[in-house]
């Protein structure tokens, strides 16, 4: 195919990453800080950063004894620390908007290098990018994707092409398990593909049996090597442990919304991925093999179960799609295939010619520039983030133990820590069911609502407006309203210690009343 170069033409990989990286970084609305949680990485990178060691117990809260704490995430951490350093919440959403728009620029690699049609490639890896889109947030989560991605590129490679990269297998492995929990998703791969062919030897013919085994034996090498490569971390098998002990709580999987299934009455494109998914294996003759089989298998039901699965099905259906349809497409003859033949040849070649990658480079460039000189900034937002009650906290400087809206935590921890320490913030895994139970009978106000708050000395509670117990409170002697906006309510216990601060802004709480419909 002769073509000329155009270095000022993206290609179509450029594209994926340009549109990603500037949706995210443009319009300045912090889609990527929608969750408070990055507040707590950075938080957590910072203490690792400051006392060169990776915590072994709670810092955050005021529980005591602290409670033990696996921070699975401390690379990740680290390098969000580091980002925020040296510029701000700014740079966090610049750089994990760089990482997103890289994982999808290489899943279109990915997916072009199968030779399907160019335009049926294009659109498959569209729709399996927006769906992703559920789960983007400046968290380390998003090195899993980038880190799923390039090994599942690998492992294609070596099961179809005959490709040999299995040696950086280890290597990823070794930054994989310091930086995300999402590590075990290289390890099931690993484990497919190695089943996979020992199906092949076992049932296939003479020659494929053979090959089948020398795969299976390079596999099981690698796989033994990255599984030594991931023990070389600070908590060494106990981190191993993790995700097995994450999802084994069916408590915290059914009680945190992101573990929780889909909402199909919402515009998802995943049920449209989801949908072309089962229309094409219907419609398609050639039949799935069986480490395509159970990656369907596995990872439709895990996205399914949960929501932040749903990036990852994307990743992995997206290849298979494609064999299936590169499969069934020269059988068609019609004005419609013919129509995106002609397309698919006209734009295949339009792509060859694109060369160097300027415009990636330069969009990153430019949205540096822009950041540096304060055109654009990104922070938490404050009509969602109790940003004005956090600072009239620190203002104030109240002492005692805190209750909090576990979200609210997260913000808090970002904003106030070492200062106030929480009841609650975004991991659960880590307050385990317990005190998870104990925070949702208070947040509920379920029966015994008032002994929690009791039993663990609150003498404030920080809780969203309009919640549950905001409404209670705030007919409730017990409690002085002392700060209100239209995201929070901070409330003092009535205490002789607290008495000055109630009389103080005891013009709050008739304010807030007055406010409210009558019923």
């Amino acid at each position: 195919m002769n073509t000329t170069t155009r270095f000022w033409l993206p290609s179509f990989a450029d594209i994926f990453f340009l549109c990603a990286f500037l949706r995210l970084t443009l319009p300045g609305d912090s889609w990527l800080l929608s969750d408070a949680d990055t507040g707590y990485h950075i938080r957590a990178g910072e203490y690792i950063l400051t006392n060169f060691t990776v915590p072994k117990r709670d810092i955050f809260s005021f529980i005591s004894p602290p409670l033990p704490w696996i921070a699975h995430e401390w690379l990740s951490e680290v390098i969000m620390a580091l980002v925020h350093r040296f510029s701000g919440l700014t740079g966090i959403v610049i750089f994990f908007s760089f990482l997103i728009g890289l994982t999808y620029f290489l899943l279109f690699r990915f997916a072009h290098s199968l030779d399907c049609n160019f335009l049926i490639t294009a659109l498959i890896a569209l729709l399996a990018t927006v769906s992703s889109s559920i789960h983007w947030l400046a968290r380390p989560h998003i090195f899993s994707l980038l880190l799923t991605v390039v090994w599942y590129w690998i492992l294609d490679n070596y099961q179809y092409k005959a490709k040999d990269s299995l040696y950086l297998l280890p290597f990823l492995m070794l930054l994989w398990v310091n930086l995300h929990g999402g590590f075990i998703i290289g390890f099931l791969l690993l484990g497919i593909y190695f089943a996979g062919n020992v199906a092949s030897l076992m049932f296939a013919g003479e020659h494929e049996s053979r090959i089948a085994k020398i795969r299976c034996e390079k596999i099981a090498f690698f796989t033994l090597l990255s599984l030594l490569a991931s023990l070389i971390n600070p908590r060494g098998y106990l981190l191993l442990l993790f995700p097995f002990s994450l999802v084994s709580s069916k408590f915290i999987t059914d009680t945190v919304v992101e573990h929780l299934s889909p909402n199909f009455h919402q515009p998802l494109p995943y049920k449209y991925l989801l949908l072309l998914t089962i229309g094409i294996f219907s419609a398609s003759r050639k039949r799935l093999n069986a480490s395509e089989f159970v990656l369907v298998l596995l990872f439709t039901y895990m996205s399914l179960y949960s929501s932040r699965h749903i990036p990852l099905f994307a990743i992995i259906i997206t290849p298979i799609l494609l064999r299936h349809l590169q499969s069934m497409f020269p059988k068609l003859d019609n004005r419609l295939a013919r129509f995106f033949l002609v397309r698919s040849k006209n734009l295949e070649l339009i792509n060859a010619s694109a060369k160097g990658h300027l415009w990636p480079l330069i969009s990153v460039v430019g949205i540096c520039a822009l950041a540096f000189n304060s055109k654009i900034e990104f922070k938490f937002d404050e009509s969602r983030m109790p940003v004005a009650a956090v600072e009239f906290l620190k203002k104030e400087k109240l002492s005692g133990n805190i209750f909090n809206d576990d979200e609210f935590g997260d913000y808090l921890i970002y904003a106030a820590w070492p200062e106030y320490k929480v009841f609650i913030d975004g991991r659960e895994d880590v307050y385990g069911e317990i005190w998870v139970r104990q925070y949702l009978r208070v947040a509920n106000i379920q029966p015994g609502w008032n002994k929690v708050l009791d039993k663990n000395d609150i003498t404030w509670v920080f809780s969203s407006a309009g919640s549950p117990l905001s409404t209670i409170l705030l007919e409730n002697q017990e409690w002085g309203l002392i700060y209100a906006d239209h995201v929070s309510h901070i409330y003092a216990k009535n205490t002789p210690k607290n008495r000055s601060l109630i009389n103080k802004y005891s013009y709050v709480k008739p304010v807030i009343k007055a406010r409210l419909p009558d019923t």
